[in-house]
């Protein structure tokens, strides 16, 4: 078989590695054309068509800033599937590109596969006509997906979280003591871990807010998680040339963190199987407008996955131009002691990893798929 996978950011080259290595072990002979990152590279054995690096823009003025490089990441990707003619195309999340490649391949004739579906339920629900219509069957990773999906006629199955056996496996690994003397922090104080996101404009708006919370609580170790593509200079302009104790080795620094801010995304969930209470923290330009229309769009009442599985406020969401230095030091002085505050969200976390499962996702969905293609090929 040969596939052609899409991924847009660095989750998805991580789950699209995993599910490169699980289709190779139902078709040793199977090939893989992709857009993606270095850890898909590895598993398939081959260089990305493009590097995720050059698609990871977000939001209308980056996008906007980048289009041409965009459109042109776009034709070269339609000019690929057409030569390759591969048996399956996997879209992996990433959707204002992808539903339009899964349009142009449906085109051709070729099966197309959504593993890590795109958030229609949470806003642009007009998409779900697109994934009905070009998209041969959704593998979902969030249980509360299925019904969505279903009830809007799209084929879905919950093939389990691979967040689950990632950062179980990655966690294992991690070394917080190792971690601690390296950066020569003091054990007497806890640690509050930054994770201002993996996007320069998600670091720029919310690492400085972030920052001025920390720094407002005596005796503390503040640690900044940094994002391997991001140059250090980059960060020291962000707080103005302040030198931070900092590391890539996030899964170690959240072991090693009493309390984590997190920029609301994957790392929300990511924190919360590795068990470190967090507060979740979103600002972007232009907050109170962005917070009207999120009132008017977003059509769930969280937007953390923590609190959405769980469907509750398992961990607090300060979002926009709610999101002050004030609040989140509020929050993270509620986290910092035993208490019932911190024991609540332990146990929500609990809640949560039990309502995920054990499966496998990748190795399901690769079963899934390969099934669904020989049974085409019969």
């Amino acid at each position: 078989m040969n596939y052609f996978l899409i991924a847009g950011e660095a989750s998805g080259d991580l789950h699209g590695s995993r599910l490169i290595a699980a289709l190779r072990r139902h078709d040793a002979a199977a090939s893989f054309t992709f857009l993606g990152g270095d850890l898909m590279a590895r598993a398939a054995g081959t260089a990305p068509l493009r590097h995720y690096r050059d698609m990871a823009y977000m939001g209308i003025v980056d996008v906007a800033a980048h289009l041409p490089t965009i459109l042109r990441i776009m034709a070269d990707t339609r000019r690929a599937i057409a030569e390759a003619a591969p048996d399956a195309v996997v879209l992996i999340d990433y959707p204002s590109f992808n539903l339009k490649i899964a349009r142009y391949a449906h085109r051709l004739g070729i099966p197309v596969f959504y593993y890590i579906a795109p958030k229609v339920w949470a806003w642009k629900q007009w998409r779900v006509k697109q994934l009905r219509r070009y998209v041969e069957h959704i593998y979902s990773i969030l249980p509360f997906e299925t019904e969505f999906f279903s009830r809007h006629g799209c084929g879905v199955t919950y093939t389990g979280n691979p967040s689950v056996a990632e950062i179980d496996e990655a966690a294992a690994g991690a070394d917080s003591g190792t971690l601690s003397r390296a950066l020569a922090l003091d054990p007497s104080r806890p640690v509050v871990a930054l994770l201002p996101g993996s996007r320069r404009s998600e670091i720029r708006d919310n690492l400085p807010v972030m920052l001025q919370a920390a720094r407002a609580i005596d005796g503390c170790n503040i640690v900044l998680s940094v994002a391997p593509a991001i140059e250090p200079s980059f960060y020291r302009e962000v707080i103005g040339g302040e030198e931070l104790p900092t590391t890539a080795d996030t899964y170690a620094l959240l072991r090693a963190a009493r309390v984590a801010l997190v920029t609301s995304g994957t790392a929300t969930l990511e924190t919360a199987l590795i068990g470190t209470p967090q507060v979740a923290c979103y600002r972007m330009n232009g907050s109170r407008l962005l917070a009207w229309l999120r009132r008017r769009i977003i059509k769930v009442p969280y937007v953390t996955l923590p609190n959405l599985i769980n469907g509750a406020a398992t961990i607090p969401e300060l979002l926009l131009h709610e999101c002050t230095a004030e609040a989140i030091e509020r929050n993270v002085r509620a986290l910092l002691p035993d208490g019932p505050q911190r024991q609540a969200m332990l146990d929500g976390y609990a809640a949560m990893r039990h309502r995920l499962g054990t499966a496998d996702s990748a190795a399901t969905t690769a079963a899934a798929i390969t099934s669904r293609l020989m049974g085409t090929k019969d």
